[in-house]
């Protein structure tokens, strides 16, 4: 038994030393990546010495890692712009004049280019886990390039025309980074295998240093990442604050079309503590509910009024506004891919939509003990209210309706000053960012601003002195819970019936949790890379000396092959009766 164990371990060490290739996956590998499935066109494996590839290659393979990260980039880019992704087809229609859902095609080109660029990246690592040399199919190179350019050309324009939404990205950071520092790190430590082999089995001093050079630098860098990492969503128990309202963004347009009764009900329905609208006046002084400046996108001004589809909406009397259906567009484009998962019922409702007043809606909210905010659009030259469009609207708040004022969060910023004189109780909301004394001296007590405004010390600044803090659109989860994390008062969203569900933000933690989550993936990071680096030099050094029946001293000189090795080959043949004299090439193969 005691000369059994030094022969057994004498035998996994041969194992060890011996380089095994795994003929059909190397196959595979070469044939998906270069084309090459014919026996004469596979390049064998690289010798000891040897670089991975040659020049061409290498800056295939350069092109492919930059290819690699663009496409990340941009589909996470895109991905976190998915709260967004309303107001960019609706901005597109007001383009081309025609509605057609870009964002999500877009989304799916996206990924469709990101997995590809992935596939070949996995299958370069895999080639060069496998010592083998890297060719790149010339079909591969031109789809890298289109890859390549798709990125660089898709985030220029939207930078260009959305350029708001690098703030998004940069928001989702803080929710995400946690658990972005987790799959980085994972990622680098699954790269330290072809790292480790092509290091040791390198004879240029310069790409050694080079190549372990870069990998340190940005190991050492995702190690240290959270020192400078801040979340909002890492609190300690019993910081975190109750959830934001919920504030309808005209109404609930996911479920019904927006701006109408239906939409109000069914945000009232869905837990909204408020409803926000736009308004318009009437050629003959009826305020409506209505966003754009014409009819077109909503309506189907189009058939009832073909010659005045541009005219603005403001310019149509109340009989002729009455007459348009202001549904039927919900269910033919299907603005927010929900229209479908409407009951029979409900579609028909929708359907049936006529464009509301200000007093259907206000009448609503009275009923229902809602606060309402709104926008007021001042309607456009020759138009008979042009100058008392302020008047008119605070005539059918006080007078045409059972509305309290206080019910009311009074956002436009005209003649402020008149308005709070001849309604004192409103509750004076601001659309910007004021000097604190000017928000005082205007009596307000509200800001309704963008979510990338958003930040847990202008949230503070303001509670100090009792103004709330009310953001709009906010409608993905996430964006919701960041919202929630920072202490925000109020939300306006496109889908209280989603966020009404939530019962915490989502990745909440405590510091010491995080701690934990962030020490534990560094150190088990940095053994796992230790052993594998270990474990290469151990094997590259003791097959240096194997060479045939030599091995190749430090001087260049050969000799005998070494009696520890005889030993080694001695074992294995023992253990496995079957082996012949001739596998002793695979025991020390390259």
């Amino acid at each position: 038994m005691a000369s059994a164990l030094p022969r057994r371990l004498q035998g996994l060490r041969a194992k060890l030393l011996r380089r095994h290739e795994h003929q059909p996956l190397v196959w595979c590998l070469l044939g998906l990546y270069g084309c090459r499935w014919r026996r004469q066109e596979r390049s064998g494996g690289t010798q000891p010495g040897d670089c991975c590839c040659n020049k061409l290659e290498g800056v295939s393979f350069a092109v492919l890692v930059a290819a690699f990260c663009l496409t990340l980039l941009f589909l996470y880019f895109w991905g976190q712009a998915k709260n967004d992704y309303n107001d960019f087809d609706w901005f597109n229609f007001g383009n081309l004049g025609f509605w057609f859902p870009w964002s999500v095609v877009l989304l799916v080109i996206a990924i469709a280019f990101f997995t590809y660029v992935t596939v070949l990246m996995l299958l370069a690592v895999c080639l060069l886990s496998e010592g083998q040399k890297l060719y790149l199919h010339w079909s591969h190179k031109i789809g890298i390039v289109v890859s390549l350019t798709f990125a660089v050309a898709a985030t220029a324009v939207l930078s260009d025309l959305w350029s708001k939404e690098w703030t998004t990205l940069l928001l989702s950071f803080q929710v995400t980074a946690p658990y972005l520092h987790v799959g980085g790190v994972l990622l680098m430590t699954s790269l330290s295998w072809p790292i480790a082999l092509h290091f040791f089995r390198m004879r240029s001093k310069v790409r050694r240093g080079l190549i372990v050079g870069v990998y340190l630098v940005i190991l050492s860098a995702l190690y240290l990442v959270p020192l400078g990492l801040y979340s909002p969503c890492i609190k300690k128990d019993g910081a975190l604050g109750s959830a934001p309202a919920l504030i309808g963004h005209r109404g609930a347009p996911m479920l019904a079309p927006e701006n109408t009764l239906m939409s109000f009900e069914r945000a009232v329905e869905a837990g909204s503590d408020g409803l926000e609208t736009d308004v318009t006046i009437s050629l003959d002084g009826v305020p409506f509910l209505m966003h754009d400046y014409t009819l077109r996108r909503t309506t189907n001004v189009d058939q009832v009024f073909p010659n005045r589809s541009d005219t603005p909406a403001a310019m149509f009397t109340w009989t002729e506004l009455e007459s348009l259906n202001a549904g039927s567009w919900f269910l033919a484009h299907d603005p927010f891919g929900t229209a479908g998962s409407l009951s029979e019922g409900d579609k028909q409702q929708a359907g049936n939509q006529s464009v509301c007043s200000l007093q259907e809606f206000l009448q609503l909210a009275a009923h229902t003990h809602k606060l309402v905010i709104f926008d007021l659009y001042r309607p456009p030259r020759g138009h008979p209210y042009r100058d008392t469009w302020i008047h008119r609207t605070l005539e059918v708040i006080q007078n045409e309706s059972s509305i309290h004022s206080s019910q009311v969060l009074w956002l436009p910023p005209d003649l402020r000053s008149l308005v709070q004189e001849l309604d004192p109780e409103l509750q004076q909301t601001s659309g910007g960012r004021l000097p604190l004394e000017e928000l005082q001296s205007n009596h307000i007590v509200k800001l309704n601003l963008h979510y990338s405004s958003m930040s847990t010390e202008l949230v503070r600044e303001y509670a100090a002195v009792n103004i709330t803090t009310n953001l709009y659109v906010i409608s993905q989860p996430w964006l919701y819970s960041l919202a929630w994390c920072t202490g925000v008062h109020s939300v306006t969203t496109n889908a209280p019936q989603l966020l009404a569900s939530m019962r915490s933000p989502h990745f909440l933690m405590t510091p010491d949790e995080y701690k934990l989550m962030w020490i534990l993936t560094d150190v088990l990071s940095f053994v796992l890379i230790l052993i594998i680096f270990l474990f290469h030099w151990w094997r590259e050094r003791g097959l240096a000396f194997c060479s045939g029946s030599k091995i190749l001293l430090e001087n260049g000189t050969y000799s005998k092959f070494r009696t520890e090795m005889s030993d080694i080959w001695s074992v294995s043949s023992a253990n496995s009766p079957t082996e012949t004299a001739p596998n002793l090439a695979t025991v020390s193969e390259h």
